[in-house]
């Protein structure tokens, strides 16, 4: 094959990928906002059958022979070319070892389990869900000695979401937030609360969709290429970056469970928008991993979106979405309560400076899961241990614990370190953030432009053309997770006064 044979075939090849990835988003997307409840069975076999093309497709021996042809001239390539050729014969080394026939069990399996799981959270009811998650770590399990033997099992998976992370290094990572934290959650757990009764008032569905509306417009999210549904648990899913969809999960007794989840998925969406139009349609568009995407999200969210400039900035239109519910609650008050630092249940409605814990809980299970000591059936009374060792919070029932998150029926085991990997990464982007631009001047007066300008130059554009560590180099320089925890440490003692 010559080389000009082989980039077509390259590009013919990616855009297939990219429909059947597109087919397969669009039942999921579908599935978990606005399909029947009991329709699993028929969406099982479509995406069976998608994922059992796509493995003939990513595996077969016309794409082997063109990406053999390309590594022989990586040398003339351009960049853009020489990173495809880079990541399609990573992915496909990976996936080869992966039979056929378990590929496309694993896909029907990860359908139904996703059903599976809205009726045992539903219910409450772990042991409806367990036979599915006992296969799903199975898998994994399984999987990960395909991906790479030489690895121990959660090795492998880990470094399925951000390349070369491990265990090692994820324990160093938390035992340098847990010893500085954990001192700080206890100082601030010494003083009085904030008011956050007004937070639990009344809040009709209708008026958070407009209010939603509304947020995404203060992003800077354009409502023709980037759409909100609702769904149990929120997430973004994108198609390209000019198609884009966010969701989020509205209670009508918690406003700030709504805003931060639309401003945390808007995060996301704005990476997924901001990524160059060159990439798209191969392996290199979507960010470039997660715990890089999740940098961006929890960057929204947290940093900028429990700012005092932004709360400040945007008050008085809260105020005219809820007028008698916010009657008499000043911008500070809205500020303190929104930053209330308090352990809890649930990890999406956490807090900025107790969430990481959270994320330590699943990672130690996660851990004993894939590495073998921990049985499935025994998940239910781990879980509730570690979050009165952690947090100190008793777990009333499944829902509210060890069935909370959506991943495990995805099978995303090795995703959840991104969260916290991802909001030290942010961290350090505002410390560099704030020496080239005037990060607070313009998001006191709402605009955000500036913000996402620099993280766009920094981030977003370049999708997966750099690889991870790269990005980090751009946007933070050498990684050192104390410029989390000293974001922290001056947030949380300012608002309560230690």
């Amino acid at each position: 094959m010559e080389q000009k044979q082989a980039l077509q075939v390259l590009e013919d090849i990616q855009k297939k990928m990219y429909a059947f990835g597109s087919a397969s988003s669009a039942l999921y997307l579908d599935s978990v906002t606005v399909a029947p409840k009991d329709t699993a069975e028929g969406r099982g076999v479509a995406l069976g059958i998608l994922a059992g093309e796509e493995h003939k497709l990513m595996t077969g021996p016309e794409l082997s022979e063109a990406l053999a042809c390309l590594e022989e001239h990586k040398g003339e390539l351009d960049t853009l070319h020489a990173r495809q050729v880079e990541e399609l014969s990573r992915s496909v080394g990976k996936l080869k070892r992966v039979p056929a026939e378990e590929y496309m069990a694993y896909a029907q399996l990860t359908n139904e389990a996703s059903d599976v799981w809205h009726k045992a959270k539903e219910t409450s009811d772990f042991e409806l869900f367990r036979p599915c998650l006992e296969k799903l770590v199975a898998f994994n399990r399984k999987f990960a000695g395909y991906y790479d033997p030489d690895k121990a099992p959660y090795d492998a998976l880990l470094d399925n979401y951000e390349r070369g992370l491990n265990t090692a290094y994820l324990d160093r990572f938390f035992d340098v937030l847990r010893q500085r934290l954990v001192p700080l959650i206890q100082a601030v757990g010494q003083k009085p609360q904030p008011d956050v009764s007004f937070l639990h008032k009344h809040y009709p569905a209708q008026q958070q969709r407009a209010f939603s509306d509304y947020l995404m417009e203060v992003m800077g999210l354009d409502r023709a290429h980037c759409t909100i549904g609702e769904t149990e648990h929120p997430f973004t899913l994108e198609f390209n970056n000019k198609d884009v969809r966010i969701t989020t999960n509205y209670r009508e007794d918690d406003v700030s469970g709504s805003m931060y989840s639309v401003i945390h998925e808007g995060g996301h969406a704005l990476y997924e928008r901001g990524i160059c139009d060159e990439v798209q349609y191969t392996c290199l568009a979507g960010g470039t991993s997660m715990s890089v995407h999740e940098s961006q999200s929890r960057f929204y969210e947290n940093i900028i979106g429990r700012s005092r400039p932004f709360i400040e900035a945007i008050y008085p239109q809260v105020q005219v979405f809820f007028p008698q519910q916010l009657a008499g609650v000043t911008a500070e008050a809205f500020w303190r309560a929104v930053n209330m630092a308090q352990p809890s249940l649930i990890r999406t409605e956490a807090d900025e400076l107790t969430y990481c814990l959270h994320v330590m809980i699943r990672y130690e299970i996660e851990k004993q899961l894939i590495g073998g000591t921990l049985e499935v059936k025994d998940v239910p009374g781990v879980w509730n241990s570690m979050y009165k060792e952690y947090l100190g919070v008793d777990v009333p029932d499944d829902k509210h614990g060890c069935l909370q998150d959506s991943h495990w029926s995805g099978g995303s085991f090795g995703y959840f370190p991104s969260y916290a990997l991802g909001s030290a990464y942010g961290a350090q982007m505002l410390a560099n953030m704030e020496k080239d631009i005037d990060v607070w001047g313009p998001v006191g007066r709402g605009d955000l432009s500036q913000v996402t300008g620099w993280l766009r130059e920094k981030v977003h554009k370049y999708g997966s053309l750099l690889t991870p560590d790269q990005v980090i180099a751009g946007a933070c320089g050498t990684f050192d997770p104390t410029y989390y925890t000293d974001y922290l440490t001056k947030k949380y003692s300012a608002l309560y006064g230690l």
